[in-house]
């Protein structure tokens, strides 16, 4: 495992070698100057500033300021999460370009229209229509299920989707075009002007990635882990390996012009921290915690009944020790009496604001100021600077708690009565539903939970899912199988349980590094092993079927412990999956 390890991070470095200009955007990310002074602001002006030379920085769209208002905040928020970007990197008929995948829409046949009369349709009551190349769409019934919230479609409404695609190129795949085909009612006249976007292309400036993560996206850049590098000897994940989710390019933050305002319920006026007043002003704590995406093994729900979103497998999940000052230590010096919030302030949730919007998060008070919770404004990351890819400078790590609550480029902390306003706090997108919910229509999300501690997981490592090289025949006795397990709320993992026959006999593994975590404060997972005899009646199973299937289940400290069948879990957004985890390995036959 070690000689794997080494082996790939060689690769990585053979490739940043190879390049200069990699080599700069490297060590870019790695270099920061001092900050300003210790001391207490008021804020009258913006609180974060990018650099000169980023795509961002001639857009002044998160300003705080002690006038603000939600209402202006969430619209600048979502304006800015498809304008501020620019419009970029697409040319209507550049056969050139990756997005012409997408054909232009066939004229044959179809009504002719001029962009002045798409413009007219922006609301339900006229219609809500878009362009595409020179393709003309009624998207109206579409809009509420859009998975990234009607909000941001909507910013689209009247003209051309063609810039945000750009931006959010997960869109570039055949199976979107179907659905807008559906919607399509006419085409762009002939007579009307092309129009080129801007052809610079936003993540250019995008950290370097390490060789052997398995990605899924490259614009934006979504990866997993490579599970099979998890193991006693890398229980601490290396930044270079860790899962990404992103749906922007990375922003590029001047340390200098950072700052962090709180403000909000219990605050007599909002207050705005650099980086070294964070640093200087509070204690500094270290939590080693588990992150894991809400999508992870979304995968193998799609092998039921498609959903929407990336397909992971079981790598979105890597582990960290985190360092930074607590959450609570903040609030108390904002002016927040913590003992009590619910009661002094009305303060029922933390609202958590990125340089990126409009993907902010909340958290209940209760975790945020609990003594136990061990919430982190964290600055860095396995003993570094924390990576611009993971959130430089400051992020949140809420252990025990879903991925999407974990804010990256944190800017702006909020104490209010009410949830985050974003969309994927409030919306669909990562809220539990009934797999008898094929869409969201007449769905009112503001009835289903929000998600935020996880359930109970586990994930077979070694052997990997489809290795090919991995095989068992009749001479063999045993299989040796290793994982991780992982549960939610700081709950420990008391039990991981391993078949070879679907569940019929059980064989109890080893439980190694993390196992010895203090009790209602597990946030790490727990690696486990076992061997696992290969029975005479396992052996019939593997000639019958040409292979034999391990599963694992793991049950945690309040005994809670993974169903059976993913088809009971499945839901539409394809979140939660945490089934038996099963890996097919090949039997052959003497």
């Amino acid at each position: 495992m070690s000689k794997l390890l080494c082996t790939a991070f060689k690769q990585g470095a053979k490739k940043v070698s190879q390049s200069r200009l990699q080599q700069e955007r490297f060590f870019g990310a790695l270099r920061s100057s001092s900050c300003a002074k210790v001391l207490k602001r008021k804020v009258s002006k913006p609180s974060w500033n990018l650099q000169a030379n980023s795509p961002l920085s001639s857009y002044n769209f998160h300003r705080h300021s002690a006038e603000s208002n939600e209402a202006s905040y969430v619209f600048k928020a979502f304006v800015a999460s498809g304008i501020a970007f620019g419009v970029v990197n697409c040319t209507l008929q550049d056969s050139s370009e990756k997005n012409n995948r997408f054909l232009a829409a066939d004229a044959k046949g179809m009504k002719t229209y001029t962009r002045s009369e798409v413009s007219k349709h922006k609301d339900t009551k006229d219609g809500i229509w878009i362009t595409f190349k020179n393709g003309v769409y009624d998207i109206t019934d579409f809009v509420e299920q859009h998975p990234g919230g009607a909000s941001k479609i909507m910013l689209a409404a009247g003209g051309a989707v063609d810039p945000f695609w750009n931006l959010y190129q997960q869109h570039f795949d055949g199976k979107v075009q179907d659905i807008l085909s559906k919607y399509q009612i006419g085409v762009l006249s002939d007579k009307e002007e092309k129009i080129d976007y801007d052809s610079s292309d936003p993540y250019a400036k995008d950290p370097t990635r390490h060789s052997a993560l398995v990605v899924h996206k490259q614009k934006p850049f979504n990866a997993e882990t490579p599970t099979q590098l998890i193991s006693e000897e890398s229980y601490i994940t290396p930044n270079a390996l860790w899962y990404v989710r992103h749906h922007h390019p990375v922003p590029e933050v001047d340390p200098k012009d950072y700052r962090l305002v709180i403000e909000g319920k219990g605050i007599k006026a909002p207050i705005a921290l650099t980086l070294e007043d964070l640093k200087t002003l509070f204690r500094k704590h270290t939590v080693t915690a588990t992150m894991q995406c809400g999508g992870n093994r979304r995968g193998a729900f799609n092998d039921i009944e498609k959903t929407s979103g990336l397909a992971w497998s079981t790598g979105a999940i890597s582990t960290a020790v985190w360092g930074g000052v607590l959450l609570r230590d903040v609030l108390e010096f904002a002016g927040v009496n913590i003992d009590d919030p619910e009661e002094e302030h009305g303060i029922e949730h933390v609202q958590m604001f990125p340089l990126d919007p409009p993907y902010d998060a909340s958290i209940p008070i209760e975790k945020a100021t609990n003594k136990r919770g061990d919430v982190l404004l964290a600055y860095e990351m396995n003993g570094e600077e924390l990576p611009r890819e993971h959130g430089y400078p400051l992020r949140s790590v809420v252990p025990g708690y879903i991925g999407a609550r974990q804010v990256k480029w944190l800017s702006k902390i909020v104490t209010s009565d009410e949830e985050s306003p974003s969309v994927w706090q409030r919306n669909v997108q990562y809220k539990g539903f009934s797999p008898n919910v094929k869409d969201f229509k007449g769905i009112d999300p503001s009835k289903v939970l929000s998600c935020q501690e996880m359930p109970v997981q586990s994930a077979i490592v070694n052997p990997g899912v489809g290795d090919s090289t991995y095989t068992i025949d009749e001479d063999d006795d045993d299989i040796d199988v290793s994982g991780y397990a992982w549960s939610g709320g700081g709950r420990s993992i008391v039990r991981v349980d391993v078949s070879a026959d679907n569940g019929k006999t059980w064989v109890t593994a080893t439980l190694g590094k993390g196992s010895d975590q203090k009790r209602g404060r597990a946030w790490a997972w727990t690696l486990w092993n076992v061997s696992v005899p290969l029975t005479p009646e396992i052996k019939a199973l593997g000639k019958k079927n040409g292979k034999i299937q391990i599963v694992c289940k793991a049950v945690d400290g309040s005994y809670n412990q993974q169903p059976e069948n993913a088809h009971s879990l499945w839901n539409r957004r394809g979140i939660l999956n945490n089934s038996w985890h099963r890996v097919d390995i090949s039997f052959q036959e003497e």
